[in-house]
């Protein structure tokens, strides 16, 4: 599943490529004792003080270390470096758990060599625990070991339920100059956005100021991160930060720079690429669902109806049981709040369709239930009704997701 084939020619995938592949970054993580064998504690640092901006959970119980963060940026909007515990969110602590991520701040900064406020602060992991706070410190006292500086080690060392690592890289040309810009995501449960989804760490070589970049992230967010869904939960701790710190050497990047948009689409593919190694990487997941809503009168309309489709829970089985019962797609279309024409829908299954015009084709259901024990589904909703459309992005709904999470605390 790839972007549309308009994407600017001039971007192009790293396939080996990740969150500090571009200019100046480095990263690592350890293992501390907060995690029994794996590690979990981590840091992205930039050789410079780095442009930054973030999206944060809407969640009420928005967990300390992200009110730390957002302080920090408040100052100068630029952050530095990064440090990031798995394990224990440190969220819904009150004014302990708020001291803990402030101490974790400034330690870092001491240990780092950098101004308290260029350092953002996070966690994830179990809600309602303390930091244990000398295992915090162990963390922060490696930070300075050249064996740990291994960008595998931070992007094993943010994981909770994660099966796998999530990272990736683009680079794209502005002003003639090369520009890369590198991802590295955590996410498998508690996933469904209302600002971002998990927690996404970007970076970027290119020179731009804060508001255009702030700006580009909101709205490609809502295109990507904010278009998956796991289980309809959305965590206290989710944020995707996006660091830029001048390296490329292009001309500074504003609304008005004629490769602007060329940017926006390279942050765009990156986080398309995060956003779907997440919801492939659901808890207990086998299979990837990419819902395809197309003609609608509306980007808003279609992104609705998509991650209404997406979130169904019996979608979701359907397609772990690869039993082709398009009915709970077109349920799921109806319960979406948005104004639909039934009398105009059609409905496929990878390449068959099952719906058009709102009633039900005769098709071939061997060849349905064969393409719905593929690994990536696409489900594609027409509305014949406008010319906007949206893609969302989530996984099947299996047995080990309620094994993994009936016993998470245990």
């Amino acid at each position: 599943m790839n972007m549309t084939n308009t994407m600017n020619k001039s971007i192009r995938c790293l396939e080996q490529g990740h969150v500090t592949t571009p200019s100046g970054f480095t990263a690592g993580g350890v293992h501390t004792g907060l995690r029994k064998k794996k590690l979990d504690f981590g840091w992205l640092h930039s050789d410079i003080p780095a442009v930054a901006a973030g999206v944060y959970t809407t969640n009420t119980f928005q967990a300390a270390p992200l009110k730390v963060t957002q302080e920090a940026i408040e100052v100068d909007q630029k952050i530095q470096t990064i440090v990031c515990n798995s394990a224990i969110a440190n969220a819904c602590t009150g004014h302990i758990g708020y001291k803990n991520a402030k101490i974790m701040q400034e330690e870092t900064a001491e240990k780092m060599n950098v101004a308290a406020h260029h350092v953002a602060v996070y966690s994830t992991g179990l809600i309602g625990e303390q930091l244990p706070m000398d295992k915090i410190k162990t963390g922060i006292e490696q930070m300075s070991e050249q064996s740990a500086y291994q960008v595998d080690a931070f992007e094993h060392a943010i994981l909770t339920t994660d099966t796998v690592t999530k990272h990736a890289a683009v680079q794209c040309e502005i002003d003639g100059k090369t520009v890369t810009l590198g991802g590295a995501a955590k996410g498998s449960g508690m996933i469904e956005p209302n600002m971002a989804t998990m927690l996404g760490f970007v970076t970027t070589d290119a020179v731009i100021e804060h508001e255009p970049l702030l700006k580009a992230l909101r709205s490609v967010t809502d295109q990507t991160f904010n278009m998956i869904t796991v289980d309809g939960d959305s965590s206290t701790n989710d944020s995707v930060l996006v660091l830029a710190n001048q390296r490329a050497g292009n001309e500074t990047l504003t609304e008005d720079h004629p490769d602007y948009p060329v940017f926006i689409q390279a942050l765009t593919l990156l986080s398309e690429k995060l956003a779907q190694k997440i919801a492939e990487d659901g808890e207990g997941a086998t299979k990837l669902i990419e819902v395809n809503v197309t003609n609608t009168h509306s980007v808003t309309a279609a992104r609705k109806i998509a991650k209404s489709v997406i979130s169904s829970n019996l979608v979701k089985t359907a397609v772990y049981g690869a039993d082709p019962n398009w009915g709970r797609v077109v349920c799921a279309v109806g319960y979406s709040n948005e104004p639909v024409n039934p009398d105009l829908v059609d409905v496929f299954l990878g390449p068959v369709q099952v719906v058009s015009g709102g009633l039900p084709l005769a098709f071939d259901e061997e060849k349905a239930t064969d393409y719905l024990k593929n690994k990536a589904i696409e489900i594609t909703v027409d509305l014949h009704d406008g010319d906007e459309s949206a893609k969302a992005w989530g996984c099947d709904l299996t047995y080990q997701y309620v094994t993994i999470n009936a016993s998470y605390r245990t």
